[in-house]
Formats: C-alpha cells, structure tokens, sequence
C-alpha cells in the first residue's frame, strides 16, 4: 500500500503537505471521524481523496456546488484518477448504467449533492458500493448558524446508517463554535477528532477605508497592483467597472455567473496569465481557484456576512508573501447593504404564494408529486402571477434550500447545427454570398458528420480560428438559417424546476416556517455582524475576525491592518494621548480600565501618560480608584 506522501508526490506532484494536512489524513487512516475546519486555500480536498485513494474502494464526497464538483471531478480525471459526478438530470437506466460504472469501472471518487440521498433508489444503489469514505464538504450548509444552510444536509446523517462501519470527514472553510457543535451533532459524529487551523494569516494585511469617491480611490489602489481581485455587487457593476478601469490605462476583464463559458475561459485565462491581472467579478468568481500569487483583493460593496468576507480575501497571498485586503466603504454603501438585506429576506407568506402558484403553473394536484423535471421561465412565471421578480427567486432559493423543490439556474440547451442542402446547392449560395464561405467551411472541417445530422458547435472557438467577434458569427449562421441553407438551434439559457414533495400546500410550508423565521432572524445577526466590524475603527480588524469565530481575546493586536498602523503612529505622541484623557476625564472620573477601553491608543502608552499627569498633579485618584482632574479650588 502506498504512503500519503507517495500518493501526494505521484498524483500532484507536490513535495509535502500543509499543515495539518499529513495528521488529518493520519486520523482519517486510523478510521477516526474528522471534523477539519481549515481557511479558504488550505488544501481540504487533499484531506480526504488522499485517505481515498490509499484504501480500496470508493470515496462518496458530498458537496452543494455542482460548479465544483465538476471542477473536481475533472481534475481528478485528468490526474488519471477515475471520478465521477451523479447528476440528478439522468433517467433510472442511466443511473443504473452508471453504478454499474462505479462497481466494475475502478472508479474512486463518486460527487453527489446532498439531494439525491432524498432518493430512495438512490440509496439502495449506494448500498451496493464498496465505500471506503464519506467526505462532506462545505459542512457549516448542515447548521442553521452557517453562512449557507441546506435543509437537504441534514439527510447526509443517513450514510452512517447505511455505512455504520465507515468513517465520516466533514471539511468547512468557515464555521463559529456553534456550527461546528451542529457539525457534530446533526453528522452523528459526536467523538470525531477536530482540526481547526487559525484564521489568523499574518500576511494578508486587512484595510477599511471609509471614501467619498470609491472609483477614484479603486483607480490609485490598483494603480501599482500586481495580481488582484475586485469583488462587486452586481453584473452590470464588473462590465462598467473594467470598461472604467481600463479607460484609464489599467488592463483589467471581468467575470460573472451570467457569462457563457467561452467568455469565462477568455477572461479567467487573460488574468491567470498575467496579461490582465486585475479581474472584476461577482462572488461567482472564486470557487475551485488556486491561484497562488493574487495580492490584493478589495471589495467596493460590503459581503452580507463575515464568512463570506473571509472566505473571499482568504483568496490572497497564498503563496505566503505578504498581500492586502482592501474594503471600500461610505454611507451609501452602509444603506446598500441594509435595503439589500431586507431584499433578501423572504416572508414565509412569500414563499407560500409562490409555492402554490408554482404549483398551479405545472397543474400539479393535491397530492402529488411529478416525476418529472420542468423548464421554468421565472419572468413569465411572475409576469402570470404579478411577483416582483427578486422576490419570487428569493422565495425559489429558499424553497431550494429547505429540499422542497430543486430549483436549477445553469442548465441551457447547447448550441448546435446541420446543413439542410446539398454540395451543389452550397456551392452556387457561396457564388453569391461569399462573406458567409470561409465560416461554413470552418464548421464543416471541425464538426464530421453536420451534412448528415446535428453537430454541437462552440461559438467561441470559431470566431477565435476565424479571427472576428462571436457576434459576427452568430450573425452568420442566423442569416444562413435564414437563407435556409442550415438549421440553427442558438444555445438558450433556461431554468429547471423539479418537485422533491408532493404537494400539500401550507402544510409543507408550515413545516418548514420555523426555519425560514429562525434564518431570517440569523441574517440579520450577521448583517449586524459585519456592518459594526467595519465601523469599529478602535480594535484590531484581525482582532474581530478571531473573536467571531471563538479564537482570540478582543485585545489582540495584529499589527498591520489600518486600525494597527494608526495606533502605531500615536504610540509616540503623548501629547494626543494626554489631550484625550483630559477630554474624557472633564466629564466623568473614570478607571484605568474605563480610560483604556475608550481611548483608540495603544494600552500601555495610556497607562504610562496616566501616570505621568498623576505625579504632576494634572491628575488624582480617589477612593474608588476613578482618575479626575485635580483641581485647587
């Protein structure tokens, strides 16, 4: 049998692992529950498809992005690994060719989402496995206290009962005390070995700056910037922010979830290699990237909670070296956040109307459940029933969650075509509109077979060979299909609806109210959270962090975030120090105590000025220990 570190150098090539990577795999050998809570670019993966790889039979890792999972499972395969991704789209004779696959095919790895365990087909087909573990990621969506709850997590419990024999390794990148004891609780895996690396990274220096113009102050802050991240609000925000940015002489792309995935490749392959090495994105941006070297990474909105602030800026420096997290902020920006916030929260009689419409658009009875996955076109949807547009999605997003319906917003039909005429009648359309020539014959070189039947084409790859813009080969083939010289199907991004329950109206929303209550309740907590981390310009920002996450006491000091620096500076001004205790003092005698956790200065400068005023007779204390000025009168 291999060694982990035999494994890590034949399938990544790397010459060691992080800590505490090497003993988390030790425990997880020795068939030890582990519960590994390690920051954004600790290397979770490694944790368990190490273990799973070492041990015959198959890992069963279960994750809620299927963008990851299908990243992982691509790059496990490309490593010679064989993984694969069960995808709730397939019909029950391809899912059972697939488990056939997975028993025969020596495959390792099988990804699927904590929804498909609500099968019962599914389950008795996972019986079937020769599992050898079971890895859930993203494992804080398992407490209602996490940033990103999924009612479906709380099913994943049922692999120990189909598994009781088998060790269980939940990884999370962001989780406070509470959600690691739900972790615990709600996995069954109450005498589980936890490692919990800090989320203190010395080198990434955080900053909070408060601006009239953030454009203008976004612009000098990128001036000089190596590789760097801006995270912003909106689509429309990452397009006319790079068009601003790169006015002004920057090079800088953009990216989002509503980008086809010819243009995310573009541009992701334009800042990777450096070309452009400021990329504008939405928090769709990040997930299953590791680039080593980013250096900054500065926020011009405010994320709606601390774990997915540290989640985003954990993305820089990984390397190690020395990088910077930058937040811009202004009173606009505060109400942003707090009108957003009250966007978001769904009212349980919101989603009621919206699950009974949904209901009545399908024409699904009392009572039953389709077997069947719908496409759903959300603007007609609201358009039939007057929703406001963001809050039946909110309503749909919750519904998702608490595994009452799937709801999927990435599936599209790809575009393809054939040619509908002979070579003849092709020939004499080239004699007049020679434009369109070179485009066919490229696609007739690269598709075999489109004369005779439908062929999957890839606009991007086209107008790359061809040298023009994707908008002039579609123009192409839409005036070919026009001419009807071809039969064009232009790819069309839809959504898909699929019923987990049947319908049972407002008892399935009764179930499920005291959830969405007690959620809306914890996002306010968590709005709360953030918004006066980042007014509190008196303590140490890394200070906040750990104390938000159980680690460290309030008075720790990293040294070089903003607040830092600045005590810094006036650690060698008594004069400021003396003219605040003064200030302070003319109200109200306080303690040493009281004046230390008031004054924004370092403590021990405080506390040696206090002294210096009470030997000089600027200062007295009286019975209770309370600084007053002295007074002769």
């Amino acid at each position: 049998m291999s060694s982990p570190l035999e494994i890590l150098k034949k399938y990544w090539n790397y010459p060691s692992f992080r800590t505490p990577q090497d003993d988390i795999i030790e425990a997880v050998l020795e068939g030890k529950d582990v519960v590994a809570l390690l920051p954004t670019g600790g290397g979770k993966s490694l944790c368990f498809q190490v273990p799973g790889l070492i041990r015959p039979g198959i890992c069963i890792v279960i994750s809620p992005l299927i963008a990851l999972m299908q990243d992982q499972v691509t790059d496990l395969n490309q490593r010679g690994i064989k993984a694969l991704m069960l995808e709730s789209g397939w019909n029950i004779d391809e899912t059972v060719t697939v488990f056939d696959n997975l028993r025969f095919g020596k495959y390792k790895f099988l990804y699927l989402s904590p929804e498909r365990l609500q099968s019962e087909f599914i389950r008795e087909k996972l019986k079937q496995l020769p599992v050898n573990l079971i890895a859930v990621d993203e494992a804080h969506c398992i407490s209602e206290w996490g940033h990103d709850f999924r009612t479906s997590y709380l099913k994943i419990a049922v692999l120990k009962e189909l598994f009781p024999d088998i060790n269980t390794i939940a990884l999370t990148a962001t989780a406070t005390p509470l959600v690691l004891e739900d972790i615990k609780k709600y996995l069954n895996i109450n005498n589980s070995a936890v490692f919990q690396k800090s989320f203190y990274r010395e080198n990434i220096h955080y900053n909070i700056r408060n601006t009239i113009d953030i454009h203008k102050d976004l612009y000098e802050a990128l001036r000089n910037a190596e590789q760097s991240i801006v995270y912003v609000k909106t689509r429309k925000a990452t397009v006319s922010i790079s068009r601003f940015l790169n006015r002004k002489g920057l090079k800088t792309v953009f990216y989002h979830g509503g980008m086809d995935a010819g243009e995310k490749k573009q541009n992701y392959q334009l800042w990777a290699d450096g070309s452009h090495p400021v990329m504008i994105a939405t928090n769709a941006f990040g997930m299953g990237i590791d680039k080593s070297d980013v250096r900054l990474i500065v926020h011009t909105g405010i994320p709606f909670s601390m774990e997915n602030y540290v989640q985003e800026t954990g993305r820089a420096g990984r390397d190690g070296k020395p990088a910077k997290a930058l937040l811009f902020y202004n009173n606009n920006s505060l109400l942003d956040l707090d009108q957003s916030a009250e966007k978001d929260l769904v009212t349980v009689a919101q989603c009621r109307d919206v699950y009974i419409a949904l209901n009545k658009y399908y024409e699904i009875g009392l009572g039953e459940l389709p077997e069947k996955i719908f496409d759903f076109d959300i603007e007609e949807f609201c358009r039939i029933y007057r929703f406001p547009v963001v809050q039946a999605y909110n309503a749909l997003i919750v519904l998702d969650r608490e595994s009452i319906i799937e709801f999927r917003q990435s599936v599209y039909s790809r575009t393809k075509l054939r040619v509908r005429v002979s070579g003849d009648v092709l020939f004499d359309y080239f004699e007049r509109n020679n434009k369109q020539q070179a485009l066919l014959n490229l696609i007739l070189r690269s598709y075999g077979g489109v004369m005779d039947q439908y062929a999957y084409i890839d606009l991007y790859i086209i107008a790359k060979r061809l040298g023009i813009s994707k908008k002039m080969v579609l123009e192409g083939l839409r005036q070919m299909d026009k001419d009807g010289i071809i039969s064009f199907k232009e790819k069309k991004i839809r959504s898909q609806i699929m019923f987990l329950v049947p319908r049972e109206d407002n008892y399935t929303i009764n179930r499920i109210a005291p959830h969405i209550n007690k959620r809306n309740k914890i996002k306010k907590q968590k709005i709360s959270a953030i918004r006066n981390w980042i007014l509190d310009d008196a303590s140490c920002r890394y200070a906040g962090i750990l104390a938000y996450f159980g680690e460290k006491p309030a008075y720790f000091s990293c040294g070089n975030c903003d607040v830092c620096q600045k005590n810094e500076k006036v650690k060698q001004d008594p004069e400021r120090i003396k003219n605040e205790i003064i200030n302070l003092l003319t109200e109200t005698p306080l303690t040493s105590r009281e004046l230390t956790a008031r004054i924004p200065f370092n403590e021990g400068a405080v506390l040696k000025i206090l002294r210096l005023l009470l030997d000089n007779g600027t200062l007295r204390l009286n019975s209770q220990l309370k600084f007053s000025i002295y007074s002769k009168n």
